[in-house]
């Protein structure tokens, strides 16, 4: 496997590519991954990512926090993959301030991105999230509560046409959409990719 990197960051790479068990990533103002018609596509948000073989991929975990405070606040988990063809598809999960509270939130993008949100059953702003490559091929969103894992999303597109990629990202992302509001600094824990 390979170092880990960062992409959209000149921030030194926590662990000098190695992460430790506990590290943090800052979003500055204006920072998002998005992408929805007619022409908003943005991706200059800071992702701490390994490339792995895309056939390899089974699943990542990470326990994120941070405090949450303007809208679209998030950070999380992210698999980028990057096709032979120059487009890229993505899958980010994790806690997104919106409707004054932090939600559990998905976002998948082939074509264009879709959202979807779930309230933090805790209440609160952390969470511990897991990305999974089941065996029919889908990738399964859970939230990971103790010896508890809860089922969030399923998105069945991201490994088809698994021979066009020609890169494939694993790791974390901050992000901070709005554009004021100083930086955002989120927490990350126990990263395991696999």
């Amino acid at each position: 496997m390979s170092q880990f990197k960062f992409a959209n960051s000149t921030d030194p790479v926590p662990g000098n590519g190695t992460p430790p068990p506990e590290f943090n990533i800052k979003a500055k103002p204006s920072t998002d991954i998005w992408s929805k018609p007619p022409s908003t596509t943005r991706f200059n948000a800071p992702i701490f990512y390994q490339s792995v073989p895309i056939e390899s991929f089974r699943r990542a975990r990470v326990a994120i926090n941070a405090a949450w405070k303007d809208k679209y606040d998030q950070g999380g988990l992210i698999l980028v993959l990057k096709k032979q063809d120059g487009t890229q598809k993505w899958v980010k999960m994790g806690i997104e301030l919106t409707h004054g509270r932090p939600h559990l939130s998905v976002v998948a993008k082939d074509h264009w991105a879709d959202w979807s949100l779930c309230p933090v059953p805790s209440g609160g702003g952390a969470a511990t999230i897991e990305m999974v490559r089941e065996s029919d091929g889908s990738l399964w969103i859970y939230l990971i509560e103790g010896v508890q894992k809860s089922p969030i999303r399923e998105v069945t597109w991201v490994f088809d046409g698994e021979e066009e990629v020609s890169e494939c990202w694993v790791g974390v992302y901050a992000a901070k959409p709005a554009s004021d509001g100083g930086d955002l600094e989120v927490h990350f824990g126990h990263l395991m990719i696999e």
